[in-house]
């Protein structure tokens, strides 16, 4: 069975957004982009959700930079999008899939052959999936920045969630990447 997992980036006192919806303040240099680019070769498949694909959809089609390995790894990987209301997905070697039977349709997913699935941002999805227990791993990359406000993490839960922390890796830029399991 394949692993899937979330990975998610925050500021130090929790929030994924700022007030305005805005992400333009992660904590990125030339040592995370060579973690990610490792990263990347265990992965063939990305999961969203229809906020976190239409942000995605919106940047990396056109993205040039600053790393050409990132830029053509999220434009040529296949996407999977799970939504009640996007009406189509444009986003090159994208599927679009309903959302009335997530347990089922992530479960299929994962029986399927392949890497690692990656679930990037998608706050509510990752909540989704993790009360249904279909998160393998959780990744939050704490970022060294204090918002004051925005979005936090898990404010859609319904239920608390046990993990165990099961590896961590730091970056000299400040940023620390925390690697939990469902307990």
């Amino acid at each position: 069975m394949r692993k899937l997992f979330s990975y998610v980036a925050i500021s130090l006192d929790g929030y994924y957004e700022g007030p305005n919806g805005e992400f333009d303040w992660p904590n990125v240099d030339a040592e995370y982009f060579e973690f990610a680019n490792q990263s990347d070769a265990y992965i063939d498949t990305l999961l969203f959700g229809r906020t976190g694909y239409e942000h995605m959809a919106a940047h990396w089609p056109d993205a040039t930079g600053p790393d050409p390995e990132i830029v053509e790894f999220m434009n040529s990987v296949p996407k999977v999008v799970v939504s009640a209301t996007l009406e189509k997905a444009e986003w090159n070697n994208t599927t679009l899939v309903g959302s009335d039977d997530l347990a089922e349709t992530v479960k299929a997913l994962k029986q399927q052959p392949g890497k690692e699935i990656a679930l990037f941002g998608s706050v509510q999805l990752t909540a989704s999936l993790l009360e249904l227990g279909l998160i393998d791993e959780l990744r939050v990359l704490v970022n060294p920045l204090i918002l004051g406000e925005g979005r936090s993490l898990f404010s859609t839960l319904n239920r608390r969630i046990h993990l165990e922390l099961w590896r961590t890796t730091t970056f000299r830029s400040g940023n620390v990447l925390l690697t939990y399991r469902p307990a």
